[in-house]
């Protein structure tokens, strides 16, 4: 199935596309953090191409993001009537799901970081769709892929089959990973695709380690770009943090990252509309070469 461009008059697709290619070029970080709605828009193609290219070195999701992306290659599709199924209590608890638990606690015994060991199996078994899967091809390209749990936030923390200890270890392993690549972020660049809590934060909390071992070594993590994409209707002068007695205040990608991250030599773009439109218009500028020289 091949990937098909589309029209986009927004010039700061091109800016962006153009700041990527330069960090591809110098061996600078491009990480990708997203929400799990992204994989469920379907844009696996245009993200899988992307890493394929070498404009994606990192990729960082929730733990929503595993099932989605373990559901896909499984059966191709991910989908459930939360309104249907709570009502008797059968919400999440399908037997199939739970199997992400046993290579969980399989992980967190041979001390492997969460994402990998989900992205091996998928390609080791030959899952029936795994070449839409964002965690198979990473696992196949060697590209990190960190996940970033919250204990609760989950179907998979219904199961019997569900170790506690073994989820933090294998996510705290890929937070350290994660902060590992945000240490090579200088001149690089960092996405974030509806992500409205695990991105920003986790970003923040690995981007203070990587500054703070940056600063012991006379080294700095200022000059880079930070891209958000997302629905929130946001000003044009997004560049300001807006006043804590409007709501958009507490919309953790405005102000942690388009604003207070970058506010020491960085700069960011906001990109607005859903993820089946802004990923592959950001895919199609990084296709035509003459866009981005």
């Amino acid at each position: 199935m091949g990937l098909e461009p589309v029209p986009v008059d927004n010039d700061d697709f091109s800016a962006i596309a153009k700041r990527l290619e330069s960090a591809r070029q110098n061996g600078n970080s491009r990480i990708l953090m997203m929400g799990a709605h992204v994989l469920r828009c379907g844009v696996q193609r245009y993200i899988i191409d992307l890493m394929e290219r070498g404009y994606i070195s990192c990729v960082a999701m929730n733990g929503a993001g595993v099932i989605h992306d373990f559901e896909f290659a499984a059966i191709g599709a991910t989908t459930e009537s939360v309104a249907h199924y709570i009502r008797d209590g059968r919400f999440g608890l399908w037997r199939e799901t739970s199997r992400i638990n046993d290579i969980i606690n399989g992980a967190a015994r041979r001390q492997l970081g969460l994402g990998e060991a989900v992205g091996a199996t998928i390609a080791g078994e030959k899952f029936p769709h795994r070449e839409i899967s964002v965690l198979a091809a990473a696992w196949r390209l060697n590209i990190p892929v960190t996940v970033h749990v919250g204990i609760g936030y989950d179907i998979i923390h219904e199961m019997p089959n569900c170790d506690g200890a073994a989820l933090g270890a294998t996510s705290y392993r890929d937070f350290l990973i994660f902060a590992g690549v945000v240490e090579n972020l200088e001149g690089g660049v960092i996405l974030n695709f509806g992500s409205a809590v695990m991105g920003p934060e986790v970003y923040l909390k690995a981007l203070a380690m990587g500054r703070n071992v940056a600063a012991q070594q006379g080294k700095e993590i200022r000059h880079f770009t930070s891209v958000v994409g997302d629905l929130a209707p946001l000003p044009a002068d997004y560049a300001q943090t807006p006043n804590k007695d409007n709501p958009m205040y507490y919309f953790r990608p405005w102000k942690t990252i388009l604003v207070r991250t970058v506010a020491d030599g960085g700069e960011s773009f906001y990109i607005q509309g859903s993820h089946n439109k802004t990923i592959p218009g950001l895919w199609t500028k990084l296709r035509d070469k003459k866009e981005i020289r």
